[in-house]
């Protein structure tokens, strides 16, 4: 036990399995909430996973941001991302049968839109937190980092890697 601990029934103590047990008369900050956030049913959960799973290849992210702004056929998907028209097809039978985009013909085009509007902001809110944070680590912590392109919706072509990752 710490000599200098306010609480010393709230100093962890040795538990049964040989750690250490902290629940017993832990105190909460006040400035914090102790009180778990609410559940979600099981089968929920597995359906947030899959999503996320479908979403989880940069080509798909690009697709969504693209899809963001309005429909488009597989041919302006591939002009705006520079992906090969097989590669851009594959990753929107992915989205599709995900739930994330949805295909209606055209005459003799189908034009993808996003089902939901969440999914775009699921997308947009990653994109833009991933380019925060390698800007913050590229430029150290004490530095202000504007928001970023993803987040404004602006296309940036995807590397070859990037492209084959399905």
């Amino acid at each position: 036990m710490a000599a200098d601990s306010p609480d010393p029934a709230a100093e962890p103590t040795p538990g049964a399995d040989g750690g250490l047990d902290t629940t017993a008369d832990h105190v909460h900050s006040p400035d914090r909430a102790a009180s778990p956030a609410p559940l979600r049913d099981q089968q929920t959960l597995v359906e947030a996973g899959e999503l996320l799973r479908a979403l989880a290849a940069p080509v798909r992210i690009a697709i969504v941001l693209q899809l963001r702004v309005g429909g488009r056929c597989v041919h302006e998907l591939v002009d705006a991302l520079g992906v090969a028209q097989p590669l851009i097809s594959q990753h929107l039978r992915v989205l599709k049968s995900a739930g994330v985009v949805q295909g209606r013909r055209q005459g003799r085009e189908v034009v993808y839109r996003l089902v939901d509007e969440h999914l775009a902001h699921i997308v947009v809110d990653a994109a833009a937190h991933a380019e925060e944070t390698t800007a913050a680590r590229q430029s150290g912590p004490d530095t202000e980092v504007p928001r970023s392109e993803a987040a404004a919706g602006t296309a940036v072509p995807l590397s070859r890697q990037e492209t084959e990752t399905a």
